[in-house]
């Protein structure tokens, strides 16, 4: 595939940021990598065998399993077949071995996600990625996989393998209880994941964060009210949790979960968006405000809005002030933000 200088040279320059100290800047990298595909692809292949930091090589192999092209399956697999490799560089290629599953070479993924899933002399976070990897298999085809796990000396293993009713201690271990949520089992008790993002929340990536809210969403929806806010508040701590991280990942569902609220929200959200909330979500905002009778609440929606303004540095000529005024007129001086140059 030829590839023209300017994408080569952009190419180059999403790859040098997948060293960067800043999550969002790496994260930011990877998306972008990912939506150029196949044009990536080989250089993404070169960084991710580099003598580069770990993190930066684990995020080429996460936009590799974005990208899904075929060419990246072989390095993968050889790279899984090591054990000097960092385990978050050994995860993501188990990722990447994932998306080659279902395809022609199904039967060489298969069998190297097996092989460093049943060596319980690898790194935990490899055997676990394996293990999620050959999940997406018929529950028929990997069940000899799974049953062979039975008497495994990995407790966490065991029950992600779903061979035990119960894992006695489990909720002491706050980075298993994340790992669990991110693939979609949460705890019974709400209170437990929140304990958890607040005492290892920095040890997941930025996407399974954002998937541990993705989940929540769902079991918050499903619950009835008098147990809905406990997992609300649960949210909110993921949020303030990727918030620190300086990650926008999940600011969308902070807009809607303002937009569709009919009444205050655990503080918690606010604080997260005004951390890293940006001009988008600055209606939201201002229609809660709108809307609200709570004095308290508001005074919090009008602290989360100057911050906003003020760290954005946005003006009254800025569009969406603009929109804001003129739905809601002297909306800007009642909700703090009559400065506004």
């Amino acid at each position: 595939m030829t590839i023209k200088a300017s994408s080569s040279r952009q190419i180059d320059a999403l790859i040098a940021n997948l060293s960067a100290e800043n999550v969002v800047t790496r994260e930011t990298a990877i998306a972008r990598l990912t939506l150029l595909g196949a044009r990536a692809v080989e250089r993404l292949i070169a960084a991710a065998g580099s003598a580069t930091p770990s993190s930066a090589r684990a995020a080429a192999w996460r936009a590799l399993e974005g990208i899904g092209d075929s060419r990246a399956l072989e390095p993968a697999l050889t790279a899984l077949a090591s054990r000097d490799l960092e385990p978050e560089i050994g995860a993501g290629a188990a990722g990447v071995a994932r998306v080659h599953l279902r395809g022609s070479h199904g039967a060489a993924a298969l069998d190297r996600l097996a092989a460093a899933l049943l060596d319980p002399t690898r790194h935990e976070t490899v055997r676990l990625a394996a293990l999620r990897a050959l999940r997406d298999l018929e529950p028929a085809t990997i069940a000899p996989i799974l049953a062979s796990l039975a008497n495994d000396s990995n407790g966490l293993i065991r029950l992600e393998a779903g061979l035990r009713a119960s894992a006695p201690g489990i909720a002491d271990d706050p980075g298993a209880v994340l790992a669990l949520a991110a693939d979609g089992k949460l705890p019974d008790d709400p209170a437990t994941l929140r304990h958890a993002l607040a005492h290892s929340a920095e040890s997941l990536s930025l996407p399974l964060m954002l998937k541990i809210v993705e989940r929540v969403r769902e079991r918050e929806g499903a619950e009835p009210t008098r147990v809905r806010e406990q997992w609300r508040m649960a949210r909110a701590a993921a949020h303030v949790a990727l918030a620190h991280r300086g990650s926008r990942l999940a600011v969308y569902d902070l807009r809607e979960s303002l937009e569709t609220a009919k009444g205050a929200l655990p503080v918690e959200f606010l604080a997260a968006m005004t951390l890293i909330g940006d001009a988008t979500c600055l209606e939201a905002i201002a229609g809660a405000h709108a809307k609200s009778k709570d004095s308290w609440w508001r005074q919090h929606l009008s602290e989360a809005f100057t911050a906003i303004v003020k760290r954005e540095r946005l003006t009254r000529r800025h569009a969406v002030l603009k929109r804001i005024e003129k739905r809601w007129p002297g909306m800007l001086n009642d909700i703090g933000a009559g400065r506004a140059g």
